[in-house]
């Protein structure tokens, strides 16, 4: 078939070369953005070669005469062989290795790529690496029939190109990205050995070099249809932890395997907002470093949060957001904040204490030194009395308290042990001791804790309900922990927190270390005690985050 007298075939390989020569050249300026210099020379240099190569078989194509068809061929081998260096180069630096400066790895393939240019400028001679000869199908040309040598120079080529893409997919997996782009590049790259071979083994192709075509498919994939992944794989190799990119809107562009693993919605959200995967992210990002709460399976994991802004040379092309795992550090930090608000509130619990003792002390030995002098010695005995009570007061508040102290370290995992909720409150409730009050039971969950301190906040809700005057004090489970429920006075207008502050005196100074106790004990367990303040017909306790209760 013809157009305008010109073969139909004859038009697609001009057509295939000129668009490889010229896609090359224009992929040229946009590889000179490339940030890493290295990188960006690899490239470059690859890209230059391979538009050269493609530019000068279309020039044995087109050429008017046998000889400079001829000459055109001879340079495009030359020229090709280039790519081979080059691609080497960008792999090697890409990867962030070092064969690309060893000056032994250069002097070898300088002297490598002079012997073969040798035997190629001297064919002529002896005919070792090509022959060629006229034929008219499937359109008059220069036919090339390629001798031993060339197969030869061929196989290490393609040995050599294999040796650069591995390190390529090397570099993808220990970044935990999906290779498959990297493999549909490969699998167009490789496409003209199945040229060659056809094209050697029958009249369907033209015996020429498609190596061009594919080395421009490859460089010119990369810097435009998974420019960004190639960038991203190459900013977080050796990265252990989950990165998601974004683009300049915010939304998800890439991620690797580790993110999809953290975040399971990441499957098909490419195009979504962060916010539709990571709910708080997108109010967080840019302001700056924050830490990420992920409960599953019970199990909270703590991230640290960072984002920053990338780009190709001066154009910003998206953001990437790294989530570092900081588990344990993020435990410890938390634990040690919650120690330091737990002996402020012993602090501050003691000084009131001790201000609210040396008040009544002073009081009373004022009150019985007046009795004495008016001779009312019973009335002196009674507040001599009431002193030595306070102070007796104040020294069982303070063993108390660095009892507590002794509690306040989280709970361990060797002291932690599944216990019956019923049974450690009826211990408790033994221990407490109190009058005038009925226990109820309403559960036989089970739940995993330390057994003394679950007893000890049992023993804190009870002395706390008895002395808020409570008739009846009720446990039962619920979904995710138990509540304490009594029917003494209400909390009315009063902040239910406060309840649970050290030094508050809520309700007044007797009871006001039992809940703040309380709330110390859960928290070393990672519980949360809160009132329930839509109860209004006494005070009941929730206690919650329990994980392990078993029902």
């Amino acid at each position: 078939m013809d157009i305008f007298g010109v073969p139909l075939a004859f038009l697609s390989y001009v057509f295939a070369y000129g668009l490889a020569a010229l896609g090359c050249g224009v992929a040229v300026g946009r590889a000179r953005q490339i940030t890493d210099l290295d990188t960006r020379r690899g490239l470059v240099a690859l890209l230059v070669g391979s538009g050269g190569w493609a530019a000068l078989q279309l020039a044995f194509l087109v050429a008017p005469t046998p000889a400079l068809r001829y000459g055109a061929y001879t340079l495009s081998l030359i020229v090709g062989l280039t790519t081979v260096g080059a691609w080497l180069y960008f792999a090697s630096a890409y990867t962030g290795r070092s064969f690309h400066r060893d000056a032994l790895y250069r002097r070898l393939a300088v002297g490598l790529y002079l012997a073969i240019v040798a035997v190629k400028l001297t064919n002529p001679l002896h005919g070792w690496y090509f022959q060629t000869a006229f034929v008219t199908t499937p359109f008059p040309h220069l036919t090339i029939m390629h001798g031993t040598f060339h197969w030869v120079v061929t196989g290490l080529s393609y040995a050599l190109v294999a040796v650069g893409f591995f390190m390529l997919y090397e570099l993808f997996l220990d970044a935990d990205y999906d290779t498959r782009p990297l493999a549909a590049l490969v699998g167009i790259t490789g496409l003209p050995v199945v040229f060659d071979i056809v094209g050697f083994a029958s009249d369907f192709l033209i015996d020429i070099n498609y190596e061009p075509l594919g080395v421009a498919v490859f460089a010119i994939g990369v810097l435009y249809v998974f420019e960004e992944e190639f960038l991203a794989v190459q900013l977080t190799s050796g990265v252990d932890a989950p990165i998601i990119y974004l683009d300049t809107d915010d939304r998800i562009s890439h991620y690797n395997r580790r993110a999809e693993r953290l975040f399971p919605a990441l499957d098909g959200a490419t195009g979504e907002p962060l916010d539709a995967v990571v709910p708080p992210a997108n109010t967080e990002l840019g302001d700056r470093n924050w830490i990420l709460d992920r409960t599953d399976d019970g199990e909270t994991e703590h991230y640290l949060v960072s984002d920053t802004r990338f780009s190709l040379g001066q154009t910003d092309i998206g953001r990437m957001v790294l989530f570092s795992e900081v588990t344990r550090t993020e435990r410890q930090r938390r634990e040690l904040e919650r120690q330091n608000e737990q002996l402020e509130g012993f602090a501050a619990a003691i000084r009131h204490e001790l201000l609210n003792t040396l008040q009544i002390l002073s009081a009373r030995v004022d009150i019985a030194g007046t009795a004495i002098d008016d001779g009312e010695v019973n009335l002196a005995r009674e507040s001599l009395q009431t002193a030595s009570d306070t102070s007796d007061r104040m020294a069982d508040i303070v063993d108390d308290l660095a009892k507590l102290a002794r509690y306040g370290q989280s709970v361990e995992d060797h002291e932690a042990r599944t216990v019956n909720i019923g049974s450690i409150a009826e211990e408790a409730w033994a221990i407490a001791d109190v009058e005038d009050v009925t226990l109820s039971i309403d559960t036989d969950a089970e739940l995993t804790a330390d057994p003394e301190r679950l007893q000890t906040l049992f023993v804190n809700a009870f002395r706390f309900g008895a002395h808020n005057g409570a008739t009846e004090i009720t446990v039962t489970a619920t979904d995710r922990g138990f509540t304490i429920t009594d029917d003494g006075t209400p909390t009315g207008d009063t902040d239910p927190a406060s309840y649970f502050e050290y030094g508050s005196a809520i309700p007044d100074a007797e009871a006001g270390l039992t809940l703040p106790n309380l709330r110390m004990l859960a928290e070393t367990h990672g519980w949360e005690a809160t009132l329930d303040q839509s109860y209004q017909d006494g005070i009941r306790i929730i206690v919650s985050g329990v994980s392990t209760l078993e029902q």
